[in-house]
């Protein structure tokens, strides 16, 4: 895509507007770091073009607060307070997810797996949100605590302009067949090769 014009226009019988504007699925996955750095930079992109975002994060402990999560959090509070950007909200699978606020264990991730798509299911079919990150939502699919072929149905039959950002390693090919964009993270080198932990900044 040089200059950002594709090489190729399918004649679909849309107007460049209407195919420019469709809403994505998108799949960051791969072995290496930047997988869920990427989506969040979009949520960031979002919120200053005014959208309703929301996070989920599967997986990732509920006291490990990263970074973005905190940036984010700010700017919500900043759409409430003043009306700039979009509203932002944003959920721990492991903290128990903020509309049941039962915490989760580790005898139970499973359930709080299904629990959270099941109300991520609850907001597409109404078209709550403009744009949903969901964070490692690879692995409860990997692992069978999600069905994939309920969630690609879904997906695929979501109304309205909705775009999705699913990260996570494995991603299922079901998965990223049925994506419009898939971004393979791959390793060349890395600090921890040499011996080196991450660090603030960095890693989170």
């Amino acid at each position: 895509m040089p200059q950002g014009r594709p090489t190729d226009v399918p004649k679909d019988g849309l107007t460049t507007r209407q195919r420019r504007n469709r809403p994505l699925l998108i799949v960051h996955t791969g072995q290496m770091k930047g997988k869920s750095t990427a989506a969040f930079g979009m949520a960031l992109r979002g919120w200053n073009q005014g959208w309703s975002t929301a996070v989920f994060q599967f997986v990732k402990s509920a006291k490990w607060t990263v970074g973005e999560e905190n940036a984010l959090r700010t700017l919500g509070r900043v759409h409430e307070e003043t009306g700039e950007g979009g509203p932002v909200s944003w959920h721990k699978m492991g903290a128990g997810w903020s509309w049941s606020r039962t915490k989760g264990s580790e005898e139970d991730h499973a359930t709080q797996a299904a629990e959270g798509w099941a109300e991520i299911k609850r907001r597409l079919a109404v078209a709550r949100h403009d744009l949903y990150v969901l964070d490692e939502f690879t692995y409860p699919m990997k692992w069978g605590w999600v069905d994939v072929d309920d969630v690609v149905a879904t997906l695929l039959s979501r109304s309205g302009h909705q775009h999705v950002v699913i990260t996570g390693r494995d991603a299922d090919s079901r998965l990223v067949e049925a994506a419009d964009l898939v971004v393979e993270m791959t390793k060349i080198k890395h600090p921890m090769d040499a011996g080196q932990k991450g660090q603030r900044g960095i890693e989170w």
